[in-house]
């Protein structure tokens, strides 16, 4: 049972409030929620007011007809409304509705401090609606990304290694051991080298090598 008095908090017309309830408390869906309740007031004759009710599903459009006896309900889901705003006016506001399709809905004579409330609760649950929707949106393109490739593991397999070919034996013939000179040789050479240089006299190089030979 819907409770009458939480919406009856900014001068709402008390039987306007009290009918619409009565009607709206068999039209509520599962886990739906009355939000805030408008009241039209008019500024000359104010008998049968229209109403707009905001719940966490919608926004009801609620009309007398037939002089009181009967109601009509009309009602837009969140998902079909694109914008709504208000307008303030000399005699109360106006509350549009901008549907995704179709003409707007206006309704005027809505006092201004519940113009802003219905305002205000309207524009929360249709924010909240599309926060829904996008996020919605975002989990089903996660869905569809492919899953990320398994890393490839290569497996790096040693090249043999090629077996060494023979290596043909070059023959080196031995080096000559030269004899060491013995000395009167060595003398003779050095003497030899003196005379070259013209350090000495061929007489006193052949003086000299006369001496060495008769030494040995």
């Amino acid at each position: 049972m819907i409770l009458i008095d939480r919406f009856l908090s900014d001068e709402q017309d008390p039987k306007a409030v009290e009918k619409v309830l009565g009607k709206l408390n068999d039209m509520l869906t599962t886990n739906e929620e009355l939000i805030y309740l408008a009241v039209q007031k008019r500024p000359a004759v104010n008998l049968l007011p229209d109403c707009i009710v905001v719940s966490n599903k919608r926004i009801f459009y609620c009309e007398p007809a037939n002089f009181g006896i009967t109601m009509n309900f009309k009602d837009i889901s969140w998902k079909s409304i694109k914008e709504i705003s208000f307008k303030e006016e000399i005699f109360g506001s106006k509350f549009i509705c901008v549907p995704q399709h179709g003409e707007n809905i206006i309704t005027e004579y809505i006092p201004k401090v519940q113009a802003r409330k219905l305002y205000q609760a309207a524009y929360e649950q249709l924010e909240a609606y599309k926060e829904q929707l996008r996020q919605a949106e975002l989990e089903d393109k996660r869905a569809q990304q492919p899953a990320p490739a398994a890393p490839v593991i290569e497996t790096i397999v040693p090249e043999s290694i090629p077996a060494e070919e023979p290596v043909a034996e070059t023959y080196v013939p031995p080096v000559p051991v030269e004899e060491p000179e013995d000395e009167t040789t060595l003398k003779l050479r050095k003497l030899k080298t003196l005379y070259d240089k013209q350090l000495i006299t061929q007489a006193e190089y052949e003086a000299k090598k006369a001496d060495i030979l008769d030494t040995f």
